[in-house]
């Protein structure tokens, strides 16, 4: 399964592909080194746009759940907000998933410059924040572009209501995700060099 959007382009791509292996292996034209090259690349090029919008099926974990794939860059209390952020490189599923049932409330883009993602001063990049209405109290889930990913994608307007683990947009090429939440309603359960599943993996549960 490929994320909304990417089946059509990649489908053509594949079209493509296969009509110029067709030339080539039916000897309409004379044979071209450089069509064989094409043909190379562009079977590279499909195979790594074709993992990097891979979107499978997944059944949601327990508790309040990793908004991305990737690796856990930091988790800070911040006043009466604890963050948890997630950096993804290009390898990792680059769709994302809602951490909780929510509702929309707001969806803004604001900042400037594209740092590397992984970097403190990348908080200043473009970002994209969305507002949620949870049952744990207002919760924020950002998207940061990086020095390459600079493309942000939602599925999702406000005034949405979304289930636990459902897609609500993505980040093309990698990045980071931010998820913060009331420190007095939950707990976070994982901490930095952790790997998390978007949908999947359990990142806070609720404080009793």
């Amino acid at each position: 399964m490929f994320a909304p959007g990417a089946a059509r382009p990649l489908g053509v791509g594949a079209a493509v592909l296969l009509l110029g292996a067709g030339v080539e292996v039916a000897g309409v034209l004379p044979r071209s080194y450089v069509l064989v090259a094409f043909l190379v690349l562009g079977a590279g090029l499909w195979g790594f746009f074709a993992a990097f919008f891979r979107d499978p099926d997944r059944t949601p974990g327990e508790g309040v759940v990793s908004a991305a794939d990737g690796v856990v860059r930091a988790v800070t209390d911040e006043g009466d907000r604890t963050r948890v952020s997630v950096f993804m490189n290009v390898t990792n599923v680059h769709v994302n998933r809602l951490p909780m049932d929510a509702t929309f409330a707001a969806i803004g883009t604001a900042g400037h410059g594209y740092r590397p993602a992984y970097r403190p001063d990348a908080d200043r990049n473009v970002a994209r924040t969305y507002d949620l209405s949870t049952p744990y109290g207002p919760v924020q889930v950002v998207q940061v572009t990086g020095i390459v990913a600079r493309r942000l994608v939602s599925f999702v307007r406000p005034g949405d209501t979304r289930r636990k683990g459902d897609r609500f947009g993505m980040i093309v090429l990698g990045s980071r995700v931010d998820v913060l939440w009331p420190r007095d309603r939950l707990s976070p359960t994982v901490a930095p060099g952790d790997r998390v599943r978007a949908g999947v993996t359990t990142i806070a549960r609720e404080r009793r």
